[in-house]
This record gives C-alpha cells, sequence and structure tokens, in this order.
C-alpha cells in the first residue's frame, strides 16, 4: 500500500484500493460499511465455476474487514448479493444461510449482468452496526 488509511478507513492490501481510491471498510461511528467483495485473492479469482464457494469467500473477506473494526458477526445488519448467474442463487443462498443463519441479517439479492471479471459469479456486501457504541478504527 502507498499510503496510510484515514481514520475510520480500514484496507485489506489488495491492489486495486489504492489504484481506485476506496477503503474495504469505513466506521462511521457504530456503523461498518464494507465494500463490495468477490473470490479475489491476490489478485486471483479463486473458485471459478462455483457460486457456492465463491459466495464463502467473498464473506471470508467481508468479515474480516467487519473484525478489524472491531465489530463481529453478531453486529452484521445487512448483507447484499449481487449474482450474476439466477441458476446461482440457490447456492449463493445456501452459503449466506450457513454463515448468518443465526444472526439474520436483513439481505437483499440482485442478478446482475456480469461483474468486472467473468469468471466472478458473485459480489458480496457487508453492513455491521455496533449498538450503544463506536467501532473500532473511528478517528
Amino acid at each position: 500500500m502507498s499510503g496510510s488509511m484515514p481514520p475510520g478507513r480500514i484496507s485489506s492490501g489488495g491492489p486495486w484500493e489504492d489504484r481506485y481510491g476506496y477503503a474495504r471498510a469505513v466506521v462511521a461511528g457504530p456503523h461498518v460499511l464494507v465494500s463490495g467483495c468477490t473470490a479475489t485473492v491476490g489478485g486471483e479469482v479463486q473458485h471459478v465455476g462455483d457460486a457456492y464457494r465463491q459466495t464463502l469467500t467473498a464473506f471470508s473477506i467481508a468479515l474480516d474487514a467487519v473484525e478489524k473494526a472491531g465489530t463481529s458477526l453478531a453486529d452484521v445488519v445487512r448483507t447484499r448479493l449481487f449474482v450474476v448467474n439466477a441458476d446461482d442463487f440457490d447456492a449463493v443462498g445456501r452459503a449466506h444461510g450457513e454463515i448468518f443463519g443465526v444472526v439474520r441479517p436483513a439481505c437483499t439479492s440482485v442478478q446482475v449482468a456480469g461483474l468486472v471479471d467473468a469468471r466472478m459469479l458473485v459480489e458480496v456486501e457487508v453492513e455491521a452496526y455496533r449498538a450503544g457504541g463506536r467501532a473500532h478504527g473511528d478517528g
């Protein structure tokens, strides 16, 4: 990374954050807003052709940012699922249910025409909220 993140910004160290000027997550008071995550690790799309495993990987990346912000899975209040192929909704939903079945955040699922790399089948967003306090990283 070329520079330090401003207060309240969390980096995953991904190559596009500096290049395109965004943070993996932003902490705003008790809110943690995580940017869209795909199953891209080290610049390479993982689990090509497997929407279920891509969803698990994408949420792993998002939840790592949630934890770096001082919140946890239990603090997640909203998720968004952007799915390229309608036939993958069940696999993506199954992965979501395995992770969030007890937490039960509000969830929106949307079919999209495509993502920035044709091998990406799903992109996820996560929002967490720490009631009665501030998340870490909020400068």
